[in-house]
């Protein structure tokens, strides 16, 4: 079932009569199946022991308990093991905290220190009080894997931290700290570490004299509206829910359970927990969420990289070459977690901008209250400006982030070979060129990677880490620790045009093009796709990132691969009118004053002329599409380039091009990326669907490539392991 058979709990009664049950699971002491009986074991003998007045929960070094061990989940969802439902029975149940824990005749108390999230806090909020340290963090994160709160969280945390917060704290997946826990009654008293453990001991006792109260959460009402007032916060909760989650049922379901313990008693609600628990757990949203969860966490395992025991470096002072979008996100993203940073520009105008758009960057946080003005100055105190390469001796890493420009790249990494130090990392930022053509004037090729943020750098989560077959591997560990210090999430890909991210959604937009110029509405399409669970469509994206943009990466598409670009006028025809998105208010769509899209009815001009140059018919198939053709039309040729990046080795994994989905380019998370979505279709389907369009349309960019074909013939699911792949890595 995944659990960690070291996973335990151990039981120390002292003098005072006091016994402290510690929970030991590390790295977190997640609640594993053995952590569990070991808790309950335990618990019942202290019930049980005359020696015993009270019990205190606490976890080993400076960790409450991370909660639920989340690798017991594949084994359940497959119905193995032990139970196909939760693995509840015989372990710590719902009905074993609630009738022997909390309504026993000793009170418990629990320690809280560092995190108390999930499985976790529910213990926690089982016992009679909570105490913790100040860098405590408690909530419940259950939501964000498609399932709900399984132990009692839905009906403890109304009760304890009042409906309204508990409602955003689970809808939103966001713990809170013990300051705001403290404020909320979620937690009792905040200690230092170092008297934690003496102050729950005490506060037990006190809780057994009654001095201190005696309190079971479940049946608390005083943080709880009456009925009306709390139904109309469910109702806006629901509400909520609804218009940023269209596609989840899960928030839904949790609404539903919280009420019905406000409205029939907690009792029922508990009830009404457990049956919800089990039937979203077998859930497709729980089943992609699991598949991000730990395809996340498998980005930074690169065979023949991360397991040679190489010790990453100290990254003291990082330079940056433009001050553009690009440029200064990535001088925010630095500095935000404290690295030194010296961004160059050609001039003092550009320079002055640069600078000005971290201090914007930092100052937006500022407003947000997520940063005090101290905060704010200590941090842009980390930037310096340079217009020559003087300050650049002694830097550890340089990237490069100017525009798309191979003679101007080749350039500026020739004039860093010159006076960065022999240990110093050359990355770029680039997006699309070939990492060997950037440096092919210098020598230094083991020390040159691609380092491709997404726009805004600063916000985005993803860091695509691009090596050629030169870079070393000492670079690339160096790298993968700097993207998790600064909290992005790396995917190690190969050296290629577009690398992983650009390359798989070049046929994107390509795709909607195809579809206009046949007939298909521009709107209907980025409706279907923003439907689905896109952040917006390919039109709206154009907008976004600007025709120009769009032109210069596309293009490099249809130099290198120019036997399955479709090859569309539509953009060159608007650009030529003065139309390049949304920084000119005109694209697919016109803006207003606030930036607000709204449909153009001249964009039909542009679409005749281009499909008259380009002597493309329409075809009433294409005119009156459903939303599913349209997804499938749109996205079968990004699985199509997919399925060719993963079988070249440009990726490790096909979980590594899922997380590259959803967090470069915002693929839905609860469809568990691009790979997993196409294996719901199944290889047949999708090659058979390409095969039909590519004879009735554009041949070569509707068709199915060898690997797809080789796939669907033995029915087997696109991502699995390759046997033998041509690996870039």
């Amino acid at each position: 079932m995944g659990s960690n058979p070291k996973g335990r709990t151990t039981m120390e009664v002292g003098a005072d009569g006091v016994a402290v049950i510690t929970i030991i699971n590390p790295p977190v002491n997640s609640l594993s199946l053995d952590v569990l009986s070991s808790l309950e074991d335990n618990y019942r003998e202290a019930l049980h022991r005359d020696d015993v007045k009270a019990i205190v929960v606490t976890g080993e070094k400076g960790k409450f308990s991370g909660g639920f061990d989340i690798t017991a989940f594949g084994g359940i969802q497959g119905g193995k093991g032990r139970s196909a439902r939760a693995p509840k029975p015989g372990y710590v149940s719902v009905e074993v905290l609630t009738d022997t824990v909390e309504a026993a005749k000793k009170p418990s108390v629990a320690a809280i220190d560092g995190m108390a999230y999930g499985g976790g806090l529910e213990v926690a909020m089982v016992c009679h009080a909570r105490i913790s340290t100040a860098n405590a963090q408690l909530g419940l994160p259950e939501l964000s894997l498609g399932i709900i709160p399984g132990f009692g969280g839905t009906q403890r945390l109304p009760r304890l931290a009042g409906l309204s917060k508990a409602l955003e704290m689970m809808l939103t997946s966001k713990p809170v700290r013990s300051e705001e826990a403290l404020s909320l009654g979620l937690v009792d008293a905040i200690v230092p570490a170092d008297e934690l453990l003496s102050t729950a001991r005490r506060w037990a006792l006190e809780i057994l004299e009654r001095r201190k109260p005696w309190v079971a959460s479940l049946y608390k009402t005083d943080k709880l509206e009456p009925l009306g007032e709390a139904k109309e916060i469910l109702n806006f909760a629901r509400a909520q829910a609804r218009k940023q989650a269209p596609n989840l049922k899960h928030p839904l379901v949790c609404i539903d359970v919280v009420e019905e313990g406000i409205v029939s008693g907690p009792r029922a609600g508990l009830w009404k927990e457990d049956t919800a628990f089990q039937g979203l757990l077998h859930s497709d949203t729980c089943k992609s969420l699991l598949h991000i969860f730990f395809g996340q966490r498998g980005t930074t395992k690169i065979p023949g990289i991360t397991d040679l025991g190489l010790t990453p470096r100290r990254i003291k002072k990082v330079a940056i070459l433009g001050g553009g979008l690009m440029g200064s996100g990535i001088a925010t993203a630095l500095v935000l977690s404290n690295y030194p940073v010296i961004l160059k520009e050609v001039n003092e105008k550009f320079l002055e901008s640069g600078i000005g758009r971290v201090r914007a960057n930092l100052q937006s946080s500022v407003k947000k209250g997520k940063m005090t003005q101290e905060k704010f100055e200590k941090t842009l105190s980390l930037l310096k400006g340079a217009l020559d390469y003087e300050g650049f001796r002694d830097v550890d890493m340089v990237i490069e982030a100017v525009i798309e420009n191979v003679s101007l790249k080749q350039q500026i990494f020739a004039d860093l070979e010159r006076y960065c130090p022999p240990h110093c990392i050359l990355a770029s930022n680039t997006s699309t060129i070939d990492l060997n053509l950037i440096g092919e004037k210098t020598e230094s090729h083991d020390r040159i990677i691609g380092a491709h943020f997404f726009s805004p750098a600063h916000v985005m989560p993803l860091l695509e880490i691009v090596r050629t077959q030169r870079t070393s591997p000492q670079v690339i560990v160096d790298l993968l620790d700097v993207g998790k210090k600064i909290k992005k999430t790396p995917v190690v890909v190969g050296n290629c045009t577009g690398f992983a991210v650009n390359r798989m959604f070049f046929p994107y937009t390509q795709a909607a093009l195809l579809l206009v110029e046949r007939g298909t509405n521009v709107y209907q399409i980025d409706k279907a796709i923003t439907k689905f669970g896109m952040p917006m469509g390919p039109f709206r994206l154009c907008d976004l990132v600007g025709f120009g943009v769009a032109v210069a990466t596309g293009s490099q598409f249809v130099v290198n691969f120019p036997e399955r670009t479709y090859k569309s006028l539509l953009i060159s025809l608007m650009q030529e009118d003065k139309r390049a998105g949304e920084t000119t208010r005109k694209g697919f769509y016109v803006y207003d004053d606030k930036r607000k899209a709204n449909p153009d009815p001249e964009l039909t001009k542009y679409i005749e002329k281009a499909r008259n140059i380009s002597g493309v018919a329409i075809d009433p198939k294409l005119a009156k599409l459903s939303d599913k053709d349209i997804l499938e039309m749109v996205f079968f040729p990004v699985v199509n380039e997919a399925c060719r990046v993963y079988a070249e080795g440009i990726a490790v994994k096909a979980s590594d091009l899922d997380i590259a989905s959803v967090m470069g380019m915002g693929f839905p998370p609860y469809r568990g990326g691009i790979m997993f979505w196409a294996d719901s279709f199944g290889s047949k389907y999708i090659c058979s669907r390409l095969d039909e369009w590519s004879k009735m349309y554009d041949g070569g960019f509707f068709k199915p490539c060898s690997y797809l074909v080789e796939r669907a013939a033995k029915g087997g699911p696109l991502s699995s392991p390759l046997e033998q792949a041509k690996s870039r890595l």
